[in-house]
């Protein structure tokens, strides 16, 4: 009876190596994986004891450069590093304009106070983005002064980069910044090029893929749902519906147990018209972490034709080209 049982679970086993087995599925990319860059290039910070409030200019490392995130030179440093796609953060203000800025209030990065979204667009155009960034605890603001005016609008970032892809991060839940966004680029469909897929809130997410024909959009309740679902079916080889025409987010953490991985995992998803975009190790509460650093890059399956996420494109970039 034990025989029997055991020979029953290796064929079990067998049949399952064979339906997930990357052996037999060829590389999805002969040029490596695309970048996104997590708000261009910016100022890293400690990520030790954070949450939603913690205000992240005033742990910011050393610095080894004079960028300011969600700018234009810092965008422009993004693609010339390497970057795929730009990510970047939207506020729809009274005044109907898309403030590109992260932080829902302006108390942390600017020397102004209030929330984002109600403030209009000709004052933000007037902070200095800058203004509050220090790496030793506030006894030095080396970047104050230097942000002034630097906050752009959408419409400013399609203009000024008119070959780039751009990842719109939606910071509120408000239905109509997808509206919004739709109409914008129902105006200028030159701009439908531009934006990769949006993800953020749910219902402006929501909203702008279902008005803007084609538009990959993912949530933190979507990436999971998708995740969820295919751990339990991924391993017929199944790619549930939660995982179709969506990007499909992963932990570089987690990877291996995404049955098929990597090859045969991304060849479903690609069938199932949906991207996969690699994340660094789950961080729980301290928030989204990327591939940053060589010994996670060294994760990252060769021949991947996926995204990876990255907040450090300058070194991503340099040691995924270093060959070229």
């Amino acid at each position: 009876m034990l025989k029997r049982v055991l020979i029953f679970l290796a064929v079990v086993a067998g049949l399952l190596w064979l339906r997930n087995t990357s052996a037999f599925t060829p590389a999805q990319s002969e040029v490596g994986p695309g970048i996104i860059s997590h708000r261009g290039v910016h100022q890293t910070y400690g990520r030790e004891d954070m949450d939603s409030e913690t205000c992240t200019a005033t742990r910011i490392h050393p610095l080894t450069h004079g960028l300011i995130e969600n700018t234009l030179p810092s965008m422009r440093a993004a693609f010339d590093a390497g970057a795929t796609v730009v990510e970047l953060d939207v506020h729809l203000t009274p005044d109907d304009a898309f403030a590109v800025f992260h932080d829902w209030t302006l108390d942390c990065r600017t020397e102004a106070s209030g929330v984002t979204q109600d403030t209009p667009m000709s004052t933000l155009k007037r902070l200095d983005v800058g203004y509050g960034y220090t790496a030793d605890g506030g006894q030095t603001f080396p970047l104050r002064g230097k942000g002034v005016g630097l906050m752009p609008t959408l419409p400013e970032v399609f203009e000024a980069f008119p070959e780039g892809r751009f990842l719109i991060n939606f910071k509120s839940r408000r239905t109509e910044e997808g509206d919004a966004l739709a109409a914008m680029l129902a105006q200028h469909p030159e701009w439908r090029k531009q934006v990769w897929a949006v993800y953020g809130g749910a219902p402006p997410s929501e909203t702008a893929a279902r008005l803007i024909d084609g538009l990959p959009y993912f949530t933190k309740q979507t990436a999971k749902a998708c995740l969820k679902d295919y751990l339990v079916t991924g391993w017929t080889g199944h790619v549930p519906d939660s995982c179709h025409d969506t990007i499909v987010t992963v932990p570089v953490s987690h990877a291996r147990l995404m049955w098929g991985w990597p090859r045969a995992f991304e060849a479903r998803m690609e069938a199932a018209g949906s991207q996969v975009v690699l994340f660094g190790p789950y961080a729980g509460g301290n928030g989204t972490t990327g591939i940053d650093d060589a010994d996670l890059l060294r994760h990252v399956p060769k021949a991947f034709g996926g995204f990876i996420w990255t907040d450090d494109v300058i070194q991503i970039g340099s040691a995924l080209h270093a060959d070229e």
